[in-house]
């Protein structure tokens, strides 16, 4: 089976057994950077094929999010065929990568040790919610994660319930680890010719990128709670409102706030020793909000997002998502790409990395489950070239 492409993973074959998120957008980048990645389902498909409404015709667009790039074939590893092949395609492929419950593809020969005994080149990614050790027995779902690694307890009001992220946020993260983990793996065995087992699981992957709370409590013993949208350590890092809507700004720094303030006609306020450095903003910051808020209340949000981007404030109207691919649009991001042809074209969100000689490319729509079943079973069923 030769689909061959000019990406940067071109001539890598990727054995995806994950389903859901973390693992099957690891695989979609994987196939976007030039992977061959074949997507075993299930006889009754990914569970994301069912998860609707939103649609595009009668197909869940989560599932089209994160599968395009990628042939389906439908194997049930109960039946002692199709195990089969799929052991021949884990022995073929240069990653393998599973979300299963630890240990739940052992009884396939489809685990790590197994894998590794037929494909000793092999890498071989687990992702999963709590690791192969005590956390092995817990499922593991994006919600849980929020909620067990402290972020829901960082999301919200001050004096409200906590909250949850508004995406999947550690599943794609978790995603992201599995993708850098893989890459890693593989430059080691170019260089030594051994495989390896990665393994991802979703609560370190959440404790990481809390980043700065998680090195308050590590490293200074404190427990953060929830601000709402303000930041701990930062001011004026937050929603402000203008004369029609709130504006995110995010004056991090002396520089920043002083021409903040140059834009919004407050030339003294920069020298006030209450406001003068960041620590100072920090700890007045309910003296400074409205001395602040009087004069943005004067324009618009996007007239100030205008005026003081020209002067390198960060800024931005808080938008809801048509909103920021407009805004990806006005920057000349192009973050949508079609791929497929006629009936099968799906718009996609592009590919978020940029590469100057091997760019990402967009060869196939996402499956229909077992649409490339019959080709993947002639070819795991001829002999081998060994």
């Amino acid at each position: 089976m030769d689909h061959s492409a000019a990406g940067p993973l071109s001539g890598l074959l990727v054995a995806d057994f994950s389903r859901v998120l973390a693992g099957p957008y690891a695989t979609m980048l994987l196939a976007d950077m030039g992977a061959e990645v074949v997507k075993v389902e299930g006889p009754q498909g990914d569970e994301t094929r069912t998860w609707m409404p939103p649609v595009r015709g009668d197909v869940s667009t989560y599932y089209l999010g994160v599968n395009r790039g990628k042939r389906s074939i439908a194997l049930d590893l109960r039946a002692d065929a199709d195990a089969a092949l799929a052991r021949e395609l884990a022995a073929r492929a240069d990653v393998v990568i599973e979300n299963f419950k630890p240990g739940g593809l052992a009884k396939y020969g489809l685990d790590y040790d197994s894998v590794k005994t037929a494909n000793p080149g092999s890498v071989y990614a687990s992702i999963s919610g709590f690791g192969s050790g005590e956390g092995a027995h817990v499922p593991g779902y994006d919600l849980m994660v929020q909620a067990i690694s402290g972020l829901m307890s960082l999301t919200g009001a001050p004096d409200g319930p906590p909250y949850r992220a508004g995406i999947s946020v550690f599943d794609v993260m978790a995603g992201n680890h599995a993708v850098i983990g893989i890459l890693a793996a593989l430059r080691h065995r170019d260089a030594t010719g051994a495989g390896q087992h990665v393994e991802v699981n979703l609560l370190s992957s959440a404790l990481t990128g809390l980043v700065n709370h998680s090195s308050a409590y590590a490293a200074g013993g404190v427990v953060p709670y929830r601000m709402g949208n303000a930041h701990p350590s930062v001011f004026p890092y937050e929603p402000l409102p203008t004369a029609d809507a709130d504006l995110i700004v995010a004056a991090a720094n002396d520089g920043q706030f002083r021409r903040l303030c140059e834009v919004l006609n407050l030339p003294d306020v920069p020298d006030d020793p209450r406001f003068a450095r960041n620590a100072d903003r920090t700890k007045n910051r309910e003296e400074l909000r409205p001395v602040l808020v009087e004069r943005l209340k004067t324009k618009t949000a996007v007239e100030w997002f205008d005026a003081l981007t020209k002067v390198g404030v960060p800024c931005g109207p808080i938008n809801t998502i048509d909103g920021g691919f407009a805004m990806a649009e006005r920057f000349g991001l192009d973050p949508i790409v079609e791929v497929g042809d006629g009936d099968r074209a799906v718009p996609t969100t592009r590919h978020p990395i940029r590469f100057s000689a091997t760019p990402a490319a967009y060869r196939l729509p996402p499956p229909e489950l077992d649409e490339h079943g019959a080709e993947l079973r002639a070819w795991l069923t001829e002999a081998t070239d060994d």
